[in-house]
């Protein structure tokens, strides 16, 4: 495990691999953002919905079955 250990100290990380987790962590970042943006829009359309709205579409699919 020494040898494991003392091979790994002083190597550089490869680029292909640095680029790679740049990449994703950018990739992390934005679908944050996006869900940031959906939760936020979600919060108001349920916000805008009254009882009476949610009264007459549990009415209007029970009228439908």
């Amino acid at each position: 495990m020494a040898k494991a250990l003392l091979g790994h100290v002083g190597m550089s990380a490869d680029p292909r691999l640095i680029d790679e987790v740049r990449s994703l962590r950018n990739k992390v970042a934005r679908l944050e953002d996006e869900l940031a943006r959906v939760r936020a829009a979600n919060d108001a359309l349920a916000a805008s919905v009254t009882v009476e709205d949610d009264l007459s579409t549990l009415s209007l699919s029970q009228a439908s079955v």
